[in-house]
């Protein structure tokens, strides 16, 4: 504990006591120790000015934190439905198995702890897992028996075989966006040449439009942003890729980084910025030393820091802010008061991060992908952008292809490809549907294929995930029930409250208890959440169920009770214990649900 009071204690020496860093020290003192002690707690409260109590708060938000110990290897699976379908669970199993540990219970020798994630961004190459925050991927049994015997005999995880940690870009196909290059600084050149409002107005005649999946106007909300009247104004890049099937911001912020900085720091030089956040999902964790070591790069050429490219006017920095494992901090406002050492918990709105972002100042929110696109538009002109997809969708789309294919992996397209398309190239078979932006997006019957990826049609922010006719969707539905229910924030009931009973009923139908009474209740729980949830989160959680139940039908009713009502306790079931007491099992013993049919029949 000495260790560890020291440890916290030369952080904040070294490091500052605002209280925007507590998410930050959380997940710095977790590393150390394996876990969040009370002591732990009680010294950050009081050298920061805050409660325990809130501290406690924003442990118990974060999947990624805990307060009792993990062991010296904590170890969490990869639970998407693209890792189900490689065979994850059964690799689960097996290493529980051979380690003698059940899923989310620390080991009693303290040794480790083998739990379940949501998606770590490695669908192309999953089944994946996360030991300590660091990724492996491609996981099958010869590596499930090799982790184990590390494991056993505590071999340090740098000493484990660097091949476990090797994550491939895989980049399929390229298009103007990953293969037409610049040359580091050129974007910010051409804006000390050109001049902020020459800048924009290329950025507005492009019309890049943010490639999150809301495809709002670049220009319009940087405009916006710098003029807003403050002392303040910052750039946050939003890398919390948290939506299920999604992994094309990993590629960029491994391959294409120099970009990304770039991009944040012409926006800095628009609005008006001094400062400038990257806000890295914690299961990104593995990229951060090189992240580091390229914006280190960048301030020793010039590129960043004080006076950047010899302009007394021009300072701005980058910081990286590692997440905690919370889907919810994907929403722009939620982000921002995670930035601030807070719960994701999303604001009401407005007013907007452009007028009031973080620390209460003016603030651009925009993901990767955008950011490296404005770099490039700023070095090649507006027409660069234009000369490829449609008046509405210009430039290309960067789309994460897993699930049912013989070729997963990073393909870059000019908006408006069709999904047949797409299904073609990948060398997709035999499919029954595609889901389109992850959990929170459309599932596409085949009817549908020719549709397009474009803002006027399928807007998506990247994720694609096939699945053909040998899989069971309802499977697929179940894991984002589950998926949504657990990332629910919590802060309102129609989220809180609807995401808990959807998951309940998909459950109930899965079982074979289910009715149409059943169905009918999950389309109203659904509109309800749509029509009165406090944030996007609750209004899309609906989604896979009610897109299915409406496309799909066929795979509820097929698991549907011949009852129309059956009531969610099972009051038989409940009687066994009493039945094995009395030794009866007969007729009269039992409670039995008499048929429709009959019901109707009696007068």
């Amino acid at each position: 504990m000495k260790n560890l009071e020291r440890f916290i204690t030369q952080r904040l020496a070294d490091t500052g006591n605002s209280p925007d860093q507590l998410l930050q020290h959380l997940c710095a003192i977790q590393n150390f120790a394996s876990h969040l002690p009370q002591t732990a707690v009680q010294q950050l409260a009081g050298q920061l000015h805050i409660p325990a109590s809130q501290i406690f708060s924003v442990i118990d938000f974060y999947t990624f934190l805990h307060r009792q110990p993990r062991g010296d290897f904590n170890i969490v699976f990869s639970d998407n439905i693209t890792d189900r379908m490689l065979g994850s669970q059964a690799l689960l199993h097996s290493l529980c198995e051979r380690l003698r540990v059940r899923p989310g219970e620390p080991r009693a020798d303290g040794r480790v702890t083998l739990d379940l994630t949501s998606c770590t961004g490695l669908c192309d190459q999953g089944p994946a897992l996360l030991v300590n925050g660091i990724a492996v991927s491609r996981l099958d049994e010869k590596r499930i028996t090799q982790i184990a015997r590390l494991v056993e005999d505590a071999t340090p995880l740098p000493d484990w075989p660097a091949e476990f940690f090797s994550i491939d870009d895989n980049i399929q196909r390229y298009d103007m966006l990953l293969g037409d290059e610049i040359i580091n600084g050129s974007a910010i050149e051409t804006l000390q040449a050109k001049g902020a409002d020459a800048l924009l107005d290329t950025l507005e005649q492009s019309a890049l439009r943010g490639r999150g999946g809301a495809g709002f106007s670049t220009a319009k909300k940087w405009r916006w942003c710098r003029d807003t009247v403050a002392d303040t104004h910052y750039v946050v890049c939003n890398a919390d890729e948290g939506e299920p099937g999604t992994f094309k911001d990993r590629v960029l912020l491994n391959s294409y980084a120099d970009n990304l900085f770039e991009g944040m720091t012409l926006c800095a030089g628009i609005i008006g910025a001094g400062k400038g956040y990257l806000y890295l999902r914690g299961e990104y964790l593995y990229l951060r030393d090189a992240l580091e070591k390229t914006l280190q790069q960048r301030r020793q050429n010039g590129l960043l820091g004080k006076n950047i490219l010899g302009d007394r006017d021009f300072s701005f920095d980058i910081e990286i802010h590692i997440g905690a494992g919370a889907y919810i901090c994907g929403e722009e406002s939620a982000l921002l008061e995670s930035l601030q050492g807070k719960r994701g918990i999303p604001r009401i709105r407005p007013p907007f991060p452009v007028n009031k972002g973080f620390r209460g100042q003016p603030t651009v929110v925009n993901n990767v992908e955008t950011f490296v696109n404005a770099a490039k538009i700023a070095v090649f002109g507006a027409d660069w952008l234009r000369s490829a997809g449609s008046k509405e969708s210009t430039g290309t789309k960067l789309l994460s292809i897993s699930g049912d294919c013989s070729r997963p992996g990073i393909y870059e397209y000019p908006f408006g490809v069709t999904i047949s398309q797409l299904l073609e190239d990948c060398g997709a078979k035999d499919v029954q549907a595609v889901q389109v932006a992850g959990a929170a997006g459309s599932t596409i019957p085949p009817r549908e294929f020719e549709r397009r990826i474009a803002y006027e049609d399928i807007s998506t922010g990247g994720s694609f995930m096939i699945f053909n006719r040998q899989r069971d969707l309802l499977h697929m539905v179940q894991n984002f029930s589950h998926f949504f229910c657990h990332e629910s924030c919590g802060f309102c009931t129609p989220c809180r409250v609807g995401s808990a009973l959807m998951k309940d009923l998909v459950d109930k139908v899965i079982v074979g208890h289910a009715t149409r009474y059943d169905l009918t209740e999950m389309q109203n729980i659904g509109r309800v959440m749509q029509q009165a949830s406090h944030c996007g989160l609750g209004v899309t959680a609906a989604k896979p169920v009610l897109e299915t139940l409406n496309k799909f039908p066929d795979i509820y009713t097929k698991h549907l009770a011949n009852r129309s009502y059956e009531p969610a306790f099972d009051l038989d079931a409940a009687l066994e214990v009493s039945r094995q007491l009395t030794g009866r099992d007969d007729a009269g013993a039992h409670i039995s649900y008499e048929p429709e049919t009959q019901q109707q029949e009696k007068p």
